[in-house]
């Protein structure tokens, strides 16, 4: 018996607070739900892409300053132009905080929007996971985040690797790290959890032949136990009498590709370097500083998933701690760090037209520095940074107007990244539907909503 076990959550009304996508075995059905060979057989239904497209979601807990990282007003006043001076980039007429230097010298291979609009002004990664707010009428079962409607429409680009996902923490504020969930599609889509509450614990939720990987440096044993599983299989009748979807279910656990990805010690140390170094400890109810899961995230798409959704650190200093500059001078180097290492890669592997990057949070700044010397919530206007995917970087989308209070052109909404997004993996928002629980057809995103032009 094979059992993948994934973290326990009280929110979750489902056998002692495992989620159905949490608890799969091979050999027997999961308590109050389906094993994994049922659930790639309904995955199967949604056929294979032609060609393996993929996105990487950044998501930034607490609602990142646009006028401190992005957006920098260096003409206002001093109550909205804060600490930070702007700094040239290799694009003439884009400028960016100093604290960037690295992304400074390829500033051609992002683009910068920065006039999101139409936050819910929510502590909450749920725009950023499905593009839709709270506050619109939902079909029964919920909105699926973008990871689901993407495996459900092209399947698994390999079968040792789902096509769908999470490198979300769980957070204390637990709306920070929550991938949110298949919706009205079935669990076989929803994204699988491969890290734990350890930061530490890359695939901790793996449990084959009575070995727990608690730790990542435990991987000997891991293997172990896999080439002891493989070896009692070989050549043996039982495999041969698994029906296609049984074999897929074992092909992804008795295959060491997933847990391949997750283990830096099979990448290049020059690469691993390249990306800085992860700090595991959690920032307060946000999650820790893993800046080497931008590396993982690269690993794994590579190895075959479709979407990754990943969470870092966390963004909201204002208030009592009267934190924003201070910690914004520890954190938006590491990001630069490992985001341009990040996207570094994908071009020095000729991913860059096949992987898109997002990096966002839940809404931007207040203009004014409140008397803590911090800035507020500010759901008017946010940014959010691409890069990858076969998209016309190197340029600036929108502008904010000369305080940074509000979009002054091109206002963007969140769905219409979104559409982009499915755009660059292959799927057309406009045309593609969904059955929901009553049989409807539901789009990708809203009627009338396009992908970003400037962009594709």
């Amino acid at each position: 018996m094979l059992t993948i076990l994934g973290r326990h959550d009280r929110h979750i009304p489902h056998c002692d607070g495992l989620s159905r996508r949490s608890f799969l075995k091979i050999g027997g059905m999961a308590a109050g739900g389906l094993s994994l060979p049922q659930l790639l057989a309904a995955e199967a239904q949604a056929g294979t892409g032609i060609s393996h497209k993929a996105i990487i979601n950044v998501f930034l807990p607490g609602g990142p300053s646009h006028l401190d990282l992005f957006d920098l007003k260096p003409d206002a006043p001093a109550e909205i132009r804060g600490e930070f001076s702007p700094i040239h980039t290799n694009v003439p007429g884009i400028d960016i905080c100093e604290l960037f230097p690295r992304m400074a010298t390829m500033m051609d291979k992002f683009a910068i929007i920065r006039s999101v609009v139409g936050s819910e002004g929510a502590h909450d990664c749920y725009q950023c996971m499905t593009g839709r707010t709270r506050r619109e009428t939902t079909p029964a079962g919920g909105w699926p985040m973008m990871g689901s409607w993407v495996s459900k429409v092209l399947g698994p680009a390999d079968e040792a690797i789902p096509a769908n996902l999470s490198l979300m923490y769980p957070t204390g504020n637990r709306t920070w790290g929550d991938p949110y969930t298949a919706g009205f599609i079935d669990p076989a889509h929803a994204p699988m959890a491969m890290v734990a509450k350890d930061p530490l614990a890359k695939a901790s939720s793996m449990t084959l032949q009575g070995i727990t990987l608690e730790r990542l440096g435990d991987r000997r044993q891991l293997l172990s136990s896999l080439d002891a599983f493989r070896s009692q299989f070989d050549h043996s009748a039982s495999v041969e009498k698994m029906d296609t979807f049984s074999q897929q279910a074992f092909s992804i656990l008795s295959s060491s590709r997933l847990v391949d990805a997750l283990d830096l010690s099979k990448e290049d140390p020059a690469v691993v370097a390249r990306y800085g170094t992860s700090d595991p400890t959690y920032q307060r109810d946000g999650a820790p500083k893993m800046v080497q899961n931008f590396l993982i995230a690269r690993r794994l798409v590579e190895a075959g998933a479709r979407v990754v959704s990943m969470n870092y650190s966390r963004w909201d200093w204002h208030g009592g701690d009267g934190m924003n500059f201070p910690r914004t001078r520890e954190e938006a180097p590491l990001l630069d760090q490992g985001l341009s290492a990040l996207v570094t890669d994908l071009h020095e592997r000729g991913l860059d037209k096949d992987v898109s990057v997002v990096v966002w949070g839940e809404f931007g700044r207040t203009p004014k520095i409140n008397k803590m010397n911090s800035r507020d919530h500010w759901p008017a206007v946010s940014f959010a940074l691409v890069a990858g995917g076969g998209m016309r970087t190197g340029q600036v989308i929108g502008s904010t107007n000369r305080l940074g209070e509000h979009a002054q052109d091109r206002p963007v909404t969140f769905q219409e990244v979104f559409a982009t997004l499915y755009h660059n993996v292959g799927i057309d928002p406009r045309l593609v539907t969904v059955e929901d629980l009553q049989g409807r057809p539901q789009y990708l995103v809203d009627s009338g909503v396009e992908p970003i032009r400037e962009l594709v």
